[in-house]
């Protein structure tokens, strides 16, 4: 607690350690990091601290137009050198996009959540 960020104030900072420290903040924490440990596959994304926001504005301007929803996601769900996405769910999420694509022709109005669409691309549903 005696050294927090040059750029926050110190009573910000103390603030913040004490609000950190709390049971409920605790307990919060333990359930994520749980969360984490047993679905490593949930948590990939090949960006680090870069935000979509930020890979979105670099993407438009390499395109030189507003980039397409599969698009910023192969840059931030894809490993660096190869086509291949970091997990299964990533794929199961572009599979669902490409499906949706097929069933509604561009322009057609499209819900946001297709049923029949998900089932394909995820194969029925499974247990857990």
């Amino acid at each position: 607690m005696d050294y927090g960020p040059v750029w926050m104030r110190r009573d910000y900072w103390e603030s913040l350690c004490h609000r950190l420290a709390t049971r409920p903040w605790q307990e919060r924490s333990q359930a994520a990091k749980r969360n984490r440990v047993a679905h490593p596959e949930k948590n990939v994304y090949t960006s680090g601290s870069v935000s979509y926001a930020t890979h979105s504005q670099k993407l438009s301007y390499e395109l030189e137009r507003a980039p397409t929803f599969c698009e910023l996601f192969d840059r931030t769900h894809k490993r660096k050198g190869t086509d291949d996405y970091v997990s299964e769910s990533a794929r199961m999420i572009v599979n669902y996009d490409r499906r949706m694509a097929d069933l509604y022709v561009e322009g057609t109005p499209q819900p946001d959540l297709d049923p029949e669409a998900w089932v394909d691309a995820v194969g029925g549903p499974r247990k857990g």
